[in-house]
């Protein structure tokens, strides 16, 4: 199949390098031609330290690259989904099927990714969303991992999954698109808060208790917007938090740890010196959980120790003094 990925940071190379691996014919385009060019002469990402680009990965900058394509991946920050879809979308065959590997809410609408590509494309092609415990850094070495390829549609949800699976990269299906990728989305929050955690000097059962009563908030939130309660239980729910939460290779992680240490929170995010999504998250999931009224305690406490400059550990003293409640969402019987 001709694939093209949009967006050359570790998560688009990584799959790019995937892609071509399960014999596609693969196009890796970057936004800026001084980004094509150092991914050309140097056959290297920064981002992905150890690995080699093939040399049969085609590189560029021109977006007339999706022409004629099959599959068209997009793998930009959230910040730049919509731009790129604009852009895209006059070179797009009718045959193409998109599919979203980014992982966040967009900030000025508070919806999610692909809804974003879905609007800028004037719903004519079909969108899948790709997502779950994936580190580039692993997948780009072979690591076994295994993720979700979701769509209403079952037919496009199975062709993604068959483009993708490989003996190293294991793909499930789901119809429940909303589900998959608020849990992608949403665990940015709660890989921040792990890291404060972390910096703070807490220990293991203060990031279990953060982590489960996390997947908690993030649920509610997804079931009241149309998800499943299942799907948070999943690879892109529960496994996304676990990686995401305890891994070093976690951007928001170690923001957060950084934060948790002292740090002011803009030079914590210029320190890991690529996008910290679980920042933008907070917001977005904010105003989203105050739209259908969902009660978000943990997201509440981080976006006022990220925007309105709260003292962490007093914040996480008002968490701990809640009042008691039953685990359960349900009432007894």
């Amino acid at each position: 199949m001709k694939v093209t990925v949009l967006g050359s940071g570790g998560w688009g190379t990584a799959l790019a390098i995937l892609l071509l691996e399960n014999g596609n014919q693969v196009t890796l385009w970057s936004h800026t031609e001084g980004e094509a060019t150092l991914l050309r002469t140097t056959r290297g990402n920064p981002l992905l330290p150890e690995v080699v680009l093939p040399e049969q990965l085609e590189l560029t900058n021109d977006i007339s690259c999706v022409r004629d394509c099959d599959v068209v991946v997009v793998a930009t920050p959230s910040f730049a989904v919509r731009e790129t879809a604009r852009k895209m979308k006059g070179f797009l065959s009718s045959k193409t099927i998109l599919v979203s590997v980014a992982k966040g809410i967009e900030k000025e609408t508070s919806l999610r990714l692909s809804q974003v590509i879905r609007e800028e494309t004037k719903d004519a092609w079909p969108v899948a969303v790709l997502t779950g415990p994936t580190h580039a850094e692993e997948v780009s070495r072979h690591v076994p991992t295994g993720c979700v390829s979701a769509c209403e549609d079952r037919i496009i949800a199975e062709r993604v999954q068959d483009l993708f699976l490989s003996e190293r990269f294991r793909v499930y299906s789901s119809p429940d698109v909303v589900g998959v990728e608020l849990g992608a989305a949403l665990k940015n929050v709660m890989a921040l808060c792990a890291g404060f955690c972390t910096g703070m000097g807490f220990g293991d059962n203060t990031k279990a208790l953060l982590m489960t009563r996390g997947l908690t908030e993030i649920a509610r939130l997804g079931v009241a917007l149309g998800g499943k309660r299942e799907t948070f239980a999943g690879l892109a729910g529960m496994g996304d938090l676990i990686v995401t939460c305890t891994s070093l290779n976690s951007r928001n992680n170690r923001a957060g740890i950084l934060m948790g240490k002292g740090m002011p929170v803009h030079k914590a995010i210029l320190e890991i010196g690529a996008v910290v999504e679980g920042y933008f998250a907070v917001d977005s999931t904010r105003i989203l959980a105050q739209k259908v009224g969902v009660e978000m305690p943990i997201t509440e406490a981080a976006y006022r120790v990220l925007y309105e400059d709260a003292d962490m550990c007093a914040v996480t003293q008002e968490l701990m003094k809640r009042k008691k409640g039953h685990e359960m969402e349900e009432s007894w019987i």
